[in-house]
């Protein structure tokens, strides 16, 4: 600790007036949040690796010239065993999506758009930070090859399938096994592999913009990897909707900084990866449950297993490796792995595909005709949720009440006890409107005539606008509804929004943003 402190003095000019150690991560490296006498910080690393802390330096030094968004080193020391590092927060991807993982994979659209952001960025510093890369610097080895790949499979083999006590052929597996590598490593790509990309490894700043952390791992290999790495991480339980949407995204970012194969080629060697990987894990967990007999990774197996049964479902003109198939088809059977424990949902096929546009808004045809309204603005938007019940919300700006939208077409979470007493601002009710997907076919054509009508009003220089959401109670999906429509405004076009849930007595003013 002292030479941390020392380096920190020669770097700063004076001693920390506070230190706090942070919580662990994975490996032998202590962290801390060093504070000078204005409250700034700055995060101190101790390791007891120097090579492991060698890469590290070295990457974060490459990837900030080629201006990727990770810590940028202040101070090393003479010995590269201590280093300063700027300060990212205490938000972590894995908190932020939080809410959607504990739920049983229900992630809010705010959950989703943080997931695409990453997932863009990731091709990012796979490609970009390849450029000019000497990747004999990375640790513990430079490169993704074959015995790295056998390494890992004879993990899962050692630690994780003889501990099932399946019966298997080791010679016919192990010649399938080398295929498999070899297949693996078919294709040369000049891409850095990150090796370790999970969400906790990703840091959000205040404006949810990704950083990445803890790259020292990485090396030079297959992007697809840490595409499988990241979305068929067992415990994240990613729907099949949410997974597919990801890869698209990750596949068009992709485009920005490559050539990229066509998409079967695509799908079928992301699918190799997805095994390999799938493997690998579960020789962690069978390493980490049932030889250090930690509960947490026994918990993890049942749900990998599945994941594994997803795979194979892929069937051999995916995965042409006969016997080695057979053994993962015969390891699913086994009497422990039969029953698995699957959330209680209401509805079984996800999130519905809004792909099509219903309407789209009417291009403009020449200058609008003036008025005595022209010109007056700012424009404030008024929104209302409603029950029909007790009538239209009265506009008292004598413009006419503006939209009243009906949102008694779409799925009522009231009409299930669990929802009958919290309203559409609360968690659970937007986790089951999200989740069964009609109200996003609904608000869709609702936000484009927003939107056109809104931008119109700020042309015209109007003052006043008004859109009202009714349902039967007033309670759930008019609330949600109205409350999205004006966070959504508000958001895109900085103007003042008042929202009122008359039903529920609710007001709330969303600023103007200057």
């Amino acid at each position: 600790m002292e030479q941390l402190l020392e380096l920190y003095k020669n770097w700063k000019g004076s001693s920390p007036s506070n230190v706090e150690k942070l919580a662990g991560a994975g490996s032998n490296r202590e962290y801390y949040r060093m504070f000078d006498e204005e409250g700034d910080t700055v995060i101190g690393v101790i390791g007891t690796s120097r090579d492991e802390n060698h890469a590290f330096i070295y990457l974060a030094k490459h990837f900030e010239k080629r201006c990727l968004p990770v810590p940028h080193i202040l101070a090393v020391s003479a010995d590269e065993l201590y280093y300063l590092q700027s300060d990212l927060g205490n938000t972590s991807l894995f908190d932020a999506i939080r809410g959607g993982r504990e739920s049983g994979g229900r992630y809010n659209l705010a959950e989703q758009q943080l997931l695409r952001n990453v997932i863009r960025e990731l091709p990012n510093i796979q490609i970009r930070g390849a450029r000019e890369l000497d990747f004999s610097n990375c640790y513990p080895q430079p490169e993704f090859n074959q015995e790295s790949v056998l390494f890992d499979l004879n993990y899962f083999k050692y630690c994780f399938l003889k501990a099932t006590e399946l019966d298997f052929h080791e010679l016919k597996l192990e010649a399938n096994f080398r295929m498999f590598a070899k297949d693996l490593t078919s294709e040369n790509m000049e891409s850095f592999l990150y090796r370790d990309f999970q969400a906790r490894n990703i840091m959000l700043d205040k404006n949810g913009k990704p950083y990445f952390i803890d790259f020292q791992g990485g090396r030079k290999g297959p992007f697809y990897y840490d595409l499988a790495s990241f979305l068929w991480q067992a415990s994240a339980n990613y729907s099949f909707q949410l997974r597919r949407e990801l890869v698209f995204e990750y596949y068009q970012s992709l485009k920005n900084y490559t050539e990229v194969p066509s998409k079967r080629h695509f799908v079928n060697r992301l699918s190799l990866f997805v095994l390999f990987r799938t493997l690998q894990v579960l020789g962690a967990y069978g390493f980490r449950g049932y030889f250090e007999r930690k509960k947490h990774f026994i918990d993890s197996i049942p749900p990998a297993i599945q994941n594994l049964r997803d795979l194979l479902e892929l069937g051999d003109d995916v995965f042409p490796y006969p016997y080695m198939m057979d053994m993962l088809k015969r390891l699913t059977l086994l009497p422990q792995f039969a029953h698995i424990e699957k959330p209680v949902t209401n509805r079984t096929d996800g999130l519905k595909a809004v792909e099509k546009d219903i309407y789209k808004a009417n291009p403009l045809d020449g200058p609008a005709t003036f008025s005595k309204y022209d010109g007056k603005g700012p424009l404030v938007v008024r929104v209302f949720s409603f029950s029909f019940k007790k009538g239209i919300p009265e506009d008292t700006s004598g413009n006419g009440g503006g939209y009243v939208f009906d949102c008694r077409s779409t799925h009522n979470p009231g009409r299930y006890e669990p929802y009958k007493k919290i309203t559409g601002l609360d968690e659970p009710v937007i986790r089951f409107l999200e989740d069964d997907g009609e109200i996003l076919d609904f608000l869709k054509p609702v936000y484009d005539l927003a939107e056109h009508h809104v931008e119109r009003y700020i042309q015209r220089g109007f003052t006043d606008l008004m859109f009202s959401f009714g349902c039967t109670g007033g309670q759930h999906r008019s609330v949600y509804s109205a409350q999205h429509l004006a966070e959504h405004l508000n958001n895109k076009y900085g103007i003042e929004v008042r929202i009122k849930h008359r039903e529920q007595g609710v007001e709330q003013t969303l600023q103007a943003k200057k």
